[in-house]
């Protein structure tokens, strides 16, 4: 019990911190794409400042909700599926029996070996041995939509604020090259931490993440540039 409660604990720290770094990326990303987008068209840094604020609240609640709606929706689907397995095992326990047996053997398991593991599994926990067989997730592994959306809620703010802080009080004649430059620097950070949380290969992701943020802030510059006069 105590195992399984720390293997739930350590699924929750992971889904919040999942949350945290891609609620900061997006916030990176995305502000920075506006305020470059708007620095293209003009150099009124209030102009720029308030595009930006404005980036960072409605991307703050569009993260937060998505995350909420996301994993409400995920665990809304994890919780139909116990059902139903739970409802097959009640009626046909044999055939879920043969199904999980099956699936053993499948990966090269003596059909007597299967049987025995099998026998075992199910004496332990049916249900969430049929789950997990049958759908690939444990029960037992909840994750909290609440606290993905908060992680979202603070941690989207808190990356927008560097592209907002450069923009905005950098001269003039550096605030662009400048902020792009902090903006690389802190998607190097968020990817590294994305990619080592999912044991990832960390220079693929790293460089995917700087290459999407120079693309954004490029395509924006070049949209805003269109507006300049």
């Amino acid at each position: 019990m105590q195992i399984a409660k720390k293997k739930q604990s350590l699924a929750e720290k992971i889904n919040v911190m999942r949350a945290s770094v891609m609620g900061a990326n997006d916030g990176i990303i995305s502000v920075a794409g506006i305020v470059i987008g708007v620095a293209g068209a003009t150099n009124n840094s209030y102009a720029i400042f308030l595009a930006g604020i404005a980036g960072m609240l409605a991307g703050t609640i569009s993260m937060a909700m998505g995350e909420w709606v996301s994993v409400s929706t995920q665990r809304d689907s994890e919780r139909r599926a116990v059902e139903k397995e739970s409802m097959a095992l009640d009626g046909h326990y044999d055939e879920e029996f043969k199904f999980i047996k099956n699936k053993y053997q499948d990966t090269g398991i003596p059909a007597a070996l299967a049987e025995k593991a099998t026998k075992e599994m199910m004496a332990g926990d049916a249900i969430d041995t049929a789950v997990r067989e049958r759908y690939g997730f444990n029960p037992k592994e909840k994750t909290s939509a609440i606290a993905a959306a908060l992680a979202s809620m603070i941690s989207f703010p808190t990356g927008s604020i560097l592209p907002l802080v450069s923009i905005t009080f950098f001269p003039a004649h550096v605030k662009i090259i400048a902020t792009v430059v902090a903006v690389v620097i802190a998607l190097i950070i968020t990817g590294y931490s994305a990619a080592a949380l999912g044991n990832a290969n960390k220079t693929k992701a790293v460089f995917r993440n700087v290459v999407s943020g120079l693309l954004t802030m490029l395509v924006t510059f070049l949209i805003g540039s269109l507006f300049a006069h």
